[in-house]
């Protein structure tokens, strides 16, 4: 069974019961037991597995986990390396048809924030989309040309948290700049929990539900049954190229219901005829009549589980709000 772990602030706790600070817990329903241990960062925690156990298993009532300031639970900085185009409904939002070459692409670990965060939208940025996505954290070295098989996951693989790859489409379209659209500060909202695996958790991933609303309107809703390029294969791939050590965080990948979808094949064509500028300025002209883009003052509400609670990853609740 999975153990939830949540990481908290120092000195903004909301209640006095909670005075003594911020530092890693154990979850266990609705309250939180202290996890004894000098970890500061994720990969450290990871190291001291005892610690957490000893938490998991103490008899302490513990602190109600509605009294604690939750932090992400990856702690930065850190390498964070995302999927693109992953999940088979969001290929055919995104117009893709045939085989998808698997893509990987780097945020800023600047961007990683927390939970209950406000996604701020830089004052440039007109379009801004939301993404659902379970990330993996990993639990130890993954060297280049390292080969994963779906029974090497526990081995690599410490746990899991909720995230949402928030982008600016303006940007990323129109530079064709992933790495600038996805990076502004509060861009990658993580957490709440870090869902520590035992390896017997793992056959139960593809049960896991990703699920997204805006203002409470349901956008996103499919479990990992519809992913392309599954955790193992995705870190035999990244690992021909790219090392990953503990605490870092890979994306993988976002299902169908996203603000932004391909034009009709038609208006493709014809735009494919026009000049970058004039091609632009008809598509955003366009986009400019979606109403499932972000606006300030929305709130974004996330959560990823297994139908059985097995495995869950909380729930986020972010609220956009336009830069000051």
């Amino acid at each position: 069974m999975s153990t939830n772990v949540l990481r908290t602030t120092g000195g903004t706790s909301r209640s006095s019961e909670a005075e003594s600070g911020g530092g890693w817990w154990v979850v266990r329903d609705e309250r939180a037991v202290r996890i004894e241990t000098k970890a500061v960062t994720t990969a450290e925690l990871l190291a001291d597995r005892d610690a957490v156990r000893e938490a998991a298993a103490s008899a302490e009532s513990g602190t109600p986990v509605a009294d604690l300031a939750a932090l992400p639970p990856v702690t930065t900085p850190c390498r964070v390396v995302a999927q693109m185009v992953n999940y088979r409904s969001h290929a055919r939002d995104s117009g893709f048809t045939g085989e998808i070459p698997p893509t990987f692409f780097r945020k800023a670990s600047g961007s990683v924030s927390g939970p209950h965060d406000p996604v701020v939208r830089p004052a440039h940025v007109k379009f801004l989309d939301y993404e659902v996505e379970l990330g993996l954290v990993m639990g130890a070295p993954l060297p280049v040309g390292t080969v994963v098989e779906e029974q090497d996951l526990p081995r690599y693989v410490a746990g899991l948290v909720l995230t949402n790859d928030v982008s600016a489409r303006d940007v990323q379209l129109t530079k064709t700049q992933f790495y600038e659209s996805k990076s502004y500060p509060t861009f990658t909202p993580t957490g709440p929990y870090l869902a520590l695996l035992e390896p017997e958790d793992f056959a139960h991933l593809l049960n896991l539900r990703l699920r997204l609303s805006v203002n409470g309107e349901p956008r996103q809703d499919r479990t990992l049954a519809d992913m392309i390029v599954r955790p193992a294969q995705a870190l035999t791939l990244l690992a021909r190229f790219q090392t990953l050590d503990p605490g870092d965080l890979l994306l993988t990948g976002t299902p169908g219901g996203t603000a932004l979808k391909a034009p009709p094949k038609p208006v493709e064509k014809i735009g494919a005829l026009l000049p970058p500028a004039l091609k632009w300025k008809a598509f955003f002209n366009s986009q400019a009549k979606n109403p499932h883009y972000l606006r300030d003052g929305d709130l974004i509400t996330a959560t990823i589980a297994t139908p059985d609670g097995r495995i869950n990853l909380g729930e986020q609740r972010t609220a956009v709000t336009g830069a000051q």
